[in-house]
């Protein structure tokens, strides 16, 4: 595998085992000597810290609803091979024409697919699936099909005669095992640092694709990227930027870091979990997570929430979905307690009643930290139990419908729901 090429593990459909695969191909492969990387396609936090750990290298998302082709072709353009895992179905994306699709990054980076097959409940049937696929689109290619949850050698006997004669190559077929199981919550995979058997499930996924799949073969359908000049970056909102980084606020994107560091910006992190006070900065960022989890913990973080509200009083403080949360007057946890936070934003919010909040946002703000238009996500459960004063961002979804406007501003401090992708 050379620098700037790749591929793409997608799939038919959401828990076809796409992460699992992926992960394992990144460290069987770390394990050659190759320095390889992960990328996920669309807006997702929690596998590409997966991918960091499997590969040992800086994982950045893709999305091609969000970003322009030039961000996405830059991201490409790596000193290192690259594997992209997909997300939901290879040709799901945003209403109403499923733009932003896996297929779409298919498309625009010109790589070939390699399709993930969950065949725990079929047979014969895993043929007419992957012709379909391989035939809908002409401009995306199917090179490929890793078989998963296999049942047994019987099993996997039946699905490569069924496969015959489509003349798709199967490049793998990996057999059920319960000892790559992932377990999951709200927002998807319990996050990479919190699972203290991380590197041995990373190691048993790599085991098993060094034994089920055809690597070599697989190295060789990586496909040179075509690079791309991007100047377009997010300007930072200012020259010295703490953010809070724990497991209670996770989610900051790493290219809108890197836009910020490449323009000087200075960022230091601090963990509000471990009660760090804010650090000498000029902006404070608290991004999303699941600050619902460890909402007691924050609450009794004395000197995290003083230094807060002292920087508030003069200095901007920005947050984001869980950090925006934090920012308001009390947080309900699932069982019903509340726990008092900053009360910067008059703003209650609870996740005893659960809803799903959950698709692309198009943003525009005139006034705040980030003023100006904006592409975003939303996907949260938590309920707005009162909200008051100013609105921050006048809000459409994806089809251009008009939704409530989003989030707060009050003086310094101001936050939304919504997490930004990239400029509009």
């Amino acid at each position: 595998m050379k620098a700037s090429s790749g591929f793409i593990i997608a799939a038919p459909s959401s828990g076809s085992g796409k992460t699992t695969v992926t992960l394992g191909l990144l460290r069987a492969f770390k394990r050659r000597g190759i320095n390889i990387r992960g990328a996920k396609s669309g807006p997702d936090y929690i596998d590409p810290r997966f991918h960091e750990a499997a590969s040992g290298a800086p994982c950045f998302n893709m999305d091609a609803w969000a970003m322009s082709p030039e961000r996405i072709q830059s991201l490409a353009s790596t000193d290192a091979p690259l594997i992209i895992e997909g997300a939901m179905g290879l040709f799901d994306g945003a209403p109403p024409d499923g733009r932003g699709s896996v297929a779409d990054l298919a498309r625009l980076l010109k790589l070939p697919v390699v399709l993930v097959i969950d065949t725990a409940r079929m047979a014969q049937s895993v043929a007419p699936i992957v012709f379909g696929f391989a035939h809908h689109d002409p401009d995306v290619r199917i090179a490929g099909v890793i078989l998963n949850k296999v049942g047994s050698v019987r099993h996997e006997r039946m699905l490569r005669r069924a496969l015959d004669p489509l003349g798709i190559p199967v490049l793998g077929a990996i057999h059920r095992s319960s000892q790559i199981e992932t377990p999951t919550r709200h927002l998807g995979l319990v996050q990479a640092q919190e699972r203290e058997d991380l590197e041995r499930f990373i190691e048993q996924a790599a085991d098993i694709s060094e034994q089920s799949v055809d690597l070599e073969t697989l190295a060789n359908l990586a496909t040179p990227f075509e690079r791309a000049d991007f100047s377009s970056k997010i300007a930072p909102p200012a020259q010295r930027i703490a953010i809070a980084s724990d497991r209670a606020f996770a989610f900051a994107y790493p290219h809108l870091l890197q836009d910020w560091r490449s323009a000087g910006a200075e960022i230091s992190p601090f963990s509000p979990l471990s009660n760090d006070p804010i650090p000498d900065a000029d902006f404070v960022f608290l991004p999303g997570g699941y600050p619902e989890l460890y909402a007691a913990q924050l609450a009794s973080a004395d000197t995290f929430m003083n230094t807060l509200c002292t920087h508030a009083k003069t200095k901007p403080v920005y947050g984001e979905c869980g950090g925006y949360m934090v920012l308001g007057a009390g947080l309900i946890d699932a069982q019903g307690t509340r726990h008092k936070m900053a009360g910067l934003l008059q703003l209650e919010t609870s996740f005893a009643q659960r809803k799903l909040h959950l698709g692309y946002r198009r943003l525009n703000a005139d006034q705040g930290v980030f003023a100006g238009k904006w592409n975003a996500h939303e996907f949260h459960y938590a309920t707005t139990q009162h909200a008051q004063g100013t609105p921050l961002f006048k809000a459409h979804d994806a089809e251009e419908t008009p939704l409530p406007d989003m989030g707060l501003i009050n003086g310094h401090v101001s936050g939304s729901f919504a997490h930004i992708i990239d400029c509009a």
